[in-house]
């Protein structure tokens, strides 16, 4: 079992609501959505696009449902902008993550990036970086790692379908390449069931690394349908590739919590899986999968 004391539970907004396409929930509120959050039993909330970007307007919506923010994902462009602006544009974010009470940001480099991009094939078409591109990624990384660790906040590097870092070989590369002391890692399970991987090893490999962490499973069939067709990220999406824990066949949460409690993690996991909340009612996926963790873990 996790210990209660050092790991919080938390869910992501995009069930609700998806900002890649809006039109995924675009009849459900801001206060839906957080409110169902609460009721579904879940202490912790990353950022989305309806989320009020006025500091204080947000705590108290949170504060009065007992939810604090945990994280929120940052999109990084160290290969193709000048890393003065990359820099500045980061701390100004990690700040406001600072004043919300949050001690990791999640980013992921998207230059290159084809997640967002509905007629291409996400299998066929992902950016291969170079040697070059590779390290100054990596010294990119450490560098606004640094940055952000004066002002409280840890860096924590999100693995991502149709990104320059998404297979296992990719993450190792990327973890031999930073930083320990400024670079951790974002683990997320159904990416790396995703394009093959067991997300199993990547948690005894990485343990001491992972930060932060991101709970989601997939339909096998689905992504096998993605693959064959050569459909893009935001269609398997749409398809209904990604689903909670409780429910889905491709990710072994067991064994994953397992090797959490051996190493002692600490920090937040965020149930975090994009579907079509008109087919996936969000807080009922939000139930079966709090239900689910909590009889696998104690949490």
């Amino acid at each position: 079992m996790l210990d209660k004391n050092k790991v919080k539970l938390g869910i992501a907004p995009i069930a609700w609501t998806n900002d890649d396409m809006p039109d995924l929930g675009k009849e459900n509120t801001f206060e839906q959505c957080v409110s169902e959050m609460a009721l579904a039993g879940y202490s912790g909330s990353e950022i989305g696009n309806k989320y009020p970007k006025d500091t204080k307007e947000l705590k108290k919506a949170l504060d009065l449902r007992e939810l604090e923010i945990c994280n929120a994902w940052y999109s990084t462009f160290i290969l193709t902008k000048p890393y003065e602006e990359v820099e500045e544009e980061l701390i100004k974010f990690a700040d406001h993550l600072h004043e919300l009470g949050a001690k990791v940001v999640g980013v992921s480099e998207q230059s290159y990036s084809i997640q967002g991009q509905m007629d291409v094939p996400v299998f066929e078409e992902r950016y291969i970086m170079n040697d070059k591109e590779w390290d100054t990624l990596c010294d990119g990384l450490n560098r606004l790692g640094k940055a952000v660790k004066e002002r409280g906040i840890s860096l924590t590097f999100h693995h991502h379908m149709g990104t320059v870092v998404q297979s296992a070989n990719d993450v190792d590369r990327l973890m031999e390449g930073t930083d320990p002391e400024y670079v951790s890692l974002l683990f997320d399970s159904g990416h790396l069931a995703y394009c093959g991987e067991d997300p199993v090893k990547i948690v005894k490999k990485y343990g001491d690394r992972i930060k932060h962490v991101h709970l989601k499973n997939i339909r096998p069939d689905v992504v096998d349908k993605v693959k064959e067709e050569g459909l893009s990220f935001l269609q398997g999406v749409r398809l209904g590739a990604f689903t909670v824990p409780g429910d889905g066949d491709g990710v072994d949460f067991p064994s994953i919590f397992r090797v959490f409690e051996d190493i002692d993690y600490q920090g937040y996991m965020v149930v975090e899986a994009e579907q079509d909340p008109a087919i996936a009612n969000p807080l009922e996926y939000a139930i079966k999968a709090r239900k689910y963790i909590k009889d696998n873990t104690g949490l």
